[in-house]
């Protein structure tokens, strides 16, 4: 029985609900409900409803916010307007990932940073730190709120019904502040599955209520309660990142392919630039790549990535797809063989081919 693990808001409604429990990131979270394949491909085909509420939220603001983001950051905050979202990138001055993350504008010396559960108290001793030489004020506001994921090509035919504003012209990584079944939430067109869909922010007490507002609108459409095995599974097929598998302290965003994240094109001296350029004019020493393998067996992280009877890398991640009714993962490999066809995984003392893949694995619009 878990006994210190922090429960989100969702905890009783999860179990309530037939929720499997598990321990992630120091938190009691649902890893299913009916099952992770029903759940998956509810979220492919309708909507699924996903308690994010262990992600970390802070808060930055003052007549320096802008500056300070923008020496913390990968991507450039200047670009940004009132009402929009970014993803970006921390790193060390050694270009390897502190962690990912979104960021709110909601204006030029306010902003909201949604952090991975995981890495949120390493990420505000870091933030702290840095944030010293800068006139800003920074706080953990975590317990205040509760984090909902609606996704699906449904998501917005629910919310319809539900929103009293009119977000059928909510651009992709834009948000609002507004009401969804009575609830006052900070309304963000993004997520985490590759589908059409938003993260509802909100009061850490009404996220409850407002679960109960979104599986009782939603369930005649189709939507269903999803855990973070669907989630897992939904974000590896859409090749998106996770902390701890294709990024981490030690690969850089040169190596992960998310070099989209890294804004060079302004002189601004954030941390881990010097790394990053140095990086990326000589080349990086190892890749990400992303696989099938044409069967149902799954390449469990830790697996060695082999060619030639060498090994030169390993699984970073890998999961059943339920759609493509295959295997499908993510390795590190040795840069000079990213693009090779030739590579295996090693399994029992054999290897089993792999073939690269380009994510998406399949056709997908989260921007709809």
């Amino acid at each position: 029985m878990i006994t210190t693990a922090q429960r989100t808001p969702l905890f009783e409604f999860n179990q309530a609900h037939g929720g499997r429990m598990v321990e992630f990131a120091g938190w009691e979270m649902p890893v299913q409900y009916e099952g992770i394949v029903v759940e998956h491909k509810a979220t492919r085909a309708a909507a699924g409803l996903f308690d994010v509420s262990h992600m970390g939220e802070a808060t930055v603001q003052g007549p320096q916010a802008e500056e300070f983001l923008n020496s913390v950051l990968t991507n450039d905050v200047s670009q940004m307007d009132d009402g929009k979202a970014l993803y970006s990138l921390m790193c060390y001055l050694t270009g390897g990932v502190v962690d990912d993350l979104l960021v709110y504008r909601k204006s030029k010396d306010s902003y909201l940073l949604c952090l991975n559960a995981s890495n949120t108290e390493k990420d505000m001793a870091w933030l702290r730190q840095e944030a010293a030489a800068f006139d800003v004020d920074l706080e953990d506001v975590s317990k205040n709120y509760g984090l909902l994921a609606l996704q699906g090509p449904k998501s917005f035919q629910i919310l319809a019904r539900l929103a009293e504003l009119d977000l059928g012209k909510l651009a992709y990584y834009r948000f609002v502040e507004g009401k969804v079944g009575g609830v006052d939430c900070l309304i963000s067109r993004t997520g985490y599955t590759g589908e059409k869909g938003v993260e509802l922010f909100v009061g850490w007490d009404d996220t409850e209520r407002l679960a109960e507002i979104l599986l009782r609108e939603g369930s005649p459409d189709g939507l269903v309660l999803a855990g973070l095995g669907a989630r897992d599974s939904l974000r590896l097929e859409a090749g998106y990142s996770l902390y701890g598998h294709e990024i981490d302290e030690e690969i850089s965003p040169v190596q992960a392919g998310l070099m989209w994240t890294v804004n060079l094109k302004t002189e601004r001296n954030f941390i881990g630039r010097q790394a990053i350029e140095a990086e990326q004019l000589v080349g990086p020493r190892r890749r990400i790549v992303f696989f099938r393998t044409g069967g149902r067996q799954i390449a469990r992280p830790g697996t060695e990535v082999v060619f030639e009877g060498e090994t030169v890398g390993k699984v970073v991640s890998g999961t059943f797809s339920p759609i493509l009714n295959e295997a499908i993962g993510s390795a590190l490999v040795d840069a000079k063989l990213a693009r090779c066809d030739a590579l295996e995984v090693a399994r029992r003392g054999k290897g089993t081919p792999i073939r690269r893949a380009k994510p998406p694995f399949l056709p997908l619009n989260p921007q709809g």
